[in-house]
């Protein structure tokens, strides 16, 4: 999420990223920015794009979620994923019953839950290996096996 910081165009965010000034450009509401300068700044890290000079500038770009662009993206690890990967995904018991559709994240200090969406409700399901037992971006799926009564909450 971005806000605007200073009366130069800076924005701030939350940083998802472990290196985020290695970053030459990023998308922010579906429209391509280049970096002019990233740095951190306490828990927050700050971008300058070219282009945004002032905070009228970057007043509209509040609240909105910078994509880095796949090209740009680093390799992970074995059994690490991007979240904007997963979003999207649906999700199924190990019986193949379905549970609904990842729809964001939330983080509150301990293990990242994933928001799900099912049957017009949202369900949180903590992104841990004991539950999250198998995971295929590439086909967008996410098997889980879920604690008795989880759903219910």
């Amino acid at each position: 999420m971005l806000r605007p910081r200073g009366n130069k165009g800076e924005l701030a965010a939350i940083p998802l990223s472990g290196n985020p000034e290695r970053v030459d450009k990023v998308f922010v509401n579906g429209v391509e920015y280049v970096v002019e300068n990233v740095w951190r700044h306490g828990d927050r890290v700050v971008f300058k794009f070219r282009g945004v000079d002032s905070i009228s500038a970057a007043e509209p770009l509040s609240g909105a979620a910078v994509e880095i662009p796949r090209e740009e993206r680093a390799c992970l690890p074995e059994g690490e994923y991007y979240q904007a990967d997963l979003v999207g995904c649906s999700v199924v018991t190990r019986q193949g019953e379905p549970i609904g559709t990842v729809q964001g994240w939330q983080e509150y200090g301990g293990p990242p839950l994933l928001e799900v969406s099912a049957q017009g409700r949202t369900v949180l399901i903590p992104f841990v290996k004991a539950i999250c037992v198998q995971i295929d971006v590439l086909h967008r799926s996410i098997v889980v096996e879920l604690p008795e009564g989880l759903t219910d909450l």
